[in-house]
């Protein structure tokens, strides 16, 4: 069965332009998937991982190694010089369309992988979308502004940012109702972030986010940010949050045992070699700021320096190696948020959420049944037009996190406007939660003693105004 499926996928692959892409965060086996794919989809790989692009840092960039290639031919690895210039995303996008191009023209299935996940967004779709932030000389030279999430804040120029809720809330009421109206009086970051828009763009955030979404509306009618392959299939290679860290930690330990003490060293001395030539090197930017690196400078330092014990240069080895423990475990993180955050809204923006397949690669163990499998029978089902399953239905982990997505989809989809019950003196979120509110009995007793009370008042009133008939009526008498 499988030898037709492929026979008659091979005869078909022309017109249908197949693309695999995997993704994931670092350490949960991308590497391999992607390998396995091409081996049973005649495929090539093309790398989109920014730092894996750098020649001789193997250990250092977590490239994999040849014996695992399964002779495979992988692009945009180890193909950019320690002195190169960093590439920008438009540059990459153009190399990496030119190779998807050309593995298809020689009648094979482009595989693309990598956890630089902007970068393989970019190929993945067509025009960026209004305020996605596309890179310097990806448009036509107009400077794209930064998505309004990405601007900086700063409360030292304007100090209410660091009041108390209640006062940012009656700024923000001042300044842009309809926001304030969205917020919970006690919300005070979500206030914060729209009274921070007002102060450095000097409109009200309602404004621009309208004026964002009509502009996004405008770029989907015209095509942007579409597939550019309506034959995509994107694999997420995710494992749970305690078994990944676990792993990552490990994974430290062996590039430890296979070189990167000294890929780290052969770093630093050309940075010194450079520094005697005069020649300052940006380190900000490039293979300069990879995990690995960085995190071992100070340990450089001090053993040039020759001023510290064997012992204290031991305990700050082993203190630059946990650094890079937790900066490996938080840019595992920032990875999954981006798939969570951009990739997957952007899929679902044009209705093709259907094509990310999240693969459960917590018990290695399992690979071919979880992993290998899945995939392999999804992108042949894709590929001959037939039903692919609820990306949800592959495992208790896919349910777990596209089912969280599609409802927080599904509650920012309706009223988000707040209503106050002055009876209770409670602020609640959404017209859904004040319905509840409304029928709780919590509200009904609130009701019915302010009502008494109510009734308690008008009585004391009218008593009183008796009172004074009465006195009235005694002291006319009198005179």
């Amino acid at each position: 069965m499988l030898r037709a499926l492929r026979s008659s996928f091979f005869g078909r692959r022309e017109a249908m332009d197949p693309l695999i892409a995997v993704v994931g965060a670092t350490g949960t086996g991308k590497s391999k998937l992607a390998v396995d794919l091409a081996c049973r989809f005649n495929g090539e790989i093309i790398n989109g991982d920014a730092m894996q692009m750098y020649r001789g840092l193997p250990i250092i960039t977590n490239q994999i190694p040849i014996d695992e290639r399964c002779g495979i031919p992988h692009h945009l690895l180890s193909c950019v010089d320690l002195e190169a210039e960093p590439w920008r995303i438009a540059h990459f996008k153009r190399e990496a369309l030119r190779l998807i191009d050309d593995i298809r023209s020689r009648g094979k299935t482009p595989v693309l992988v990598g956890g630089t996940h902007y970068y393989t967004q970019a190929v993945l779709f067509k025009d960026q979308l209004v305020g996605e932030g596309k890179d310097e000389g990806d448009s036509d030279g107009e400077e794209t502004p930064k998505p309004l999430e990405e601007v900086i804040s700063t409360s030292e120029k304007w100090p209410i940012l660091d009041a108390s809720p209640e006062v940012l809330m009656e700024k923000l009421r001042e300044v842009d109702p309809v926001m304030a109206a969205k917020w919970h009086p006690r919300d005070g970051r979500k206030i914060r972030r729209s009274l921070e828009i007002y102060f450095q763009t000097g409109r009200p955030a309602s404004e621009i986010y309208a004026e964002q979404k009509a502009l996004k509306a405008q770029a989907m009618a015209k095509g942007a940010g579409t597939l550019r392959s309506s034959n995509t299939m994107i694999f997420w290679v995710h494992a749970e949050k305690e078994v990944l860290d676990g792993r990552l930690d490990s994974r430290v330990d062996a590039m430890v045992e296979q070189g990167l003490m000294t890929e780290a060293r052969t770093m630093w001395e050309y940075l010194k070699s450079k520094e005697t030539q005069g020649i300052e090197v940006d380190q900000t930017r490039g293979v300069w700021v990879s995990i690995g690196f960085k995190e071992l400078a100070s340990y450089f330092a001090a053993v040039e320096q020759a001023e510290s014990s064997e012992a204290e240069l031991e305990k700050l080895k082993h203190s630059c190696l946990e650094l890079i423990r937790i900066a490996t475990r938080q840019y595992g993180t920032s990875q999954v948020k981006w798939i969570r955050n951009k990739l997957w809204r952007a899929l679902s923006d044009v209705g093709m959420a259907g094509r990310l397949y999240l693969l459960d690669s917590s018990d290695v163990s399992k690979w071919q049944e979880n992993i290998t499998g899945p995939s392999e029978e999804l992108f042949a089902a894709m590929l001959h037009g037939e039903p692919t399953p609820d990306p949800k239905s592959l495992s208790q982990l896919a349910n777990q996190v596209f089912g969280a997505k599609e409802a927080k989809v599904l509650t920012a989809s309706t009223d988000m406007t707040c209503y106050t019950c002055d009876q209770c003196q409670k602020t609640m979120a959404g017209e859904e939660q004040w319905n509840i509110h409304l029928k709780s009995k919590a509200h009904r007793r609130a009701l019915k003693k302010g009502n008494g009370r109510e009734e308690y008042l008008r009585k004391r009133e009218m008593e009183s105004q008796q009172a004074s008939s009465k006195d009235d009526i005694a002291s006319a008498s009198l005179a």
